[in-house]
C-alpha cells in the first residue's frame, strides 16, 4: 500500500527468463502489493522462473498477442486486484525499478493520474546505450507529436508507464492495436479524456538480453506514431473520429 492506495506491477513478458530475477528483486515491495507477470508465449522458459520466484499472478498467452495484447492482459488482471495504481515495468530489465517509489508517490499524492519515465529528460539515453538512430527518431516524432496533440513531453516512446485506477477505467484500451503503436493510441486516449502526463527521469539501459525491435519495425512503428499523432488532430478538428478516441 502506498497512501492507503493498492499497486500492482505489471511485467509484459516475451522472453525474459534471462532478466526477470533482477528485475524482480529490485522490485520495493514495502509499497507494492502484487505482481503481476503476462507471457506472450515466450519460447524460453519466462514462466518457470516467473513461478520459481513466487509470483502469484501470472497469465499465459496461448498464441503471441504483441506487445499491446500483452498490455491489454497486464491491466485487465491489475483490475480484476482492484488496483488504485498500475505501474508498468518491463522485465528486461532496460528500466530501473528504483523509481517505482518515485512514480507511485506522483500518482498517490494526486500529483498526475499519469506518469512515464523518460529516457529523454537528461543524458540518460544515450548514456545507457540508446541507438542513434532512435534517439533522433525519438526526437523528431516526440516533437511532431506535441505539436499535433498540443503537448510538451519530452518522449511519448518509453515502456515505463504509471496510471491511476481512474485512467485504466476511463479509457477504452481494449480498442487499441496490439503492437508496439498500442502506447501512443494510449496516450492519445488519456489525452483525449482531459488526463495529464508526468514526467520523471529515467537511466535505460540497452545490452543483449534488452527486448527491442528492429529497423524496419521501428519504421513502421514511426508511420504508426504519426498516423495516430493526426487522427487525434483530426478528432480534435471535428473532422474525423477513430473508434478508440470516442
Amino acid at each position: 500500500m502506498i497512501l492507503g492506495k493498492k499497486l500492482v506491477i505489471v511485467l509484459p513478458a516475451y522472453n525474459a527468463a534471462k532478466t526477470i530475477e533482477q528485475t524482480y528483486n529490485e522490485i520495493p515491495f514495502d509499497i507494492v502489493d502484487d505482481i503481476v507477470l503476462v507471457d506472450d508465449n515466450s519460447i524460453d522458459n519466462t514462466t518457470e522462473v516467473a513461478a520459481a520466484l513466487n509470483i502469484k499472478h501470472i497469465v499465459v498467452h496461448e498464441q503471441n498477442k504483441g506487445y499491446g495484447g500483452n498490455q491489454k492482459s497486464c491491466y485487465n488482471k491489475a483490475k480484476e486486484l482492484n488496483a488504485d495504481i498500475v505501474i508498468m515495468l518491463h522485465p528486461d530489465y532496460q528500466y530501473t525499478p528504483k523509481l517505482i517509489h518515485s512514480i507511485a508517490y506522483i500518482i498517490a499524492n494526486g500529483v498526475y493520474p499519469v506518469v512515464f519515465g523518460s529516457r529523454i529528460l537528461g543524458k540518460g539515453a544515450l548514456k545507457g546505450g540508446m541507438p542513434w538512430y532512435k534517439y533522433v527518431t525519438n526526437r523528431i516524432l516526440t516533437l511532431i507529436q506535441n505539436i499535433l496533440l498540443n503537448q510538451k513531453l519530452s518522449e511519448y516512446h518509453t515502456g515505463y508507464r504509471a496510471f491511476s485506477k481512474e485512467v485504466l477505467n476511463n479509457i477504452n484500451y481494449e480498442l487499441n492495436s496490439d503492437d508496439f503503436i498500442f502506447d501512443n493510441q494510449m496516450a492519445a486516449q488519456i489525452f483525449n479524456k482531459g488526463f495529464e502526463i508526468g514526467e520523471i527521469t529515467c537511466p535505460t539501459k540497452y545490452f543483449p538480453e534488452a527486448s527491442s525491435i528492429n529497423f524496419k519495425r521501428s519504421a513502421i512503428y514511426g508511420l504508426g506514431v504519426l498516423k495516430v499523432s493526426m487522427q487525434y488532430r483530426l478528432s480534435k478538428w471535428g473532422l474525423y473520429k477513430p473508434a478508440y478516441l470516442s
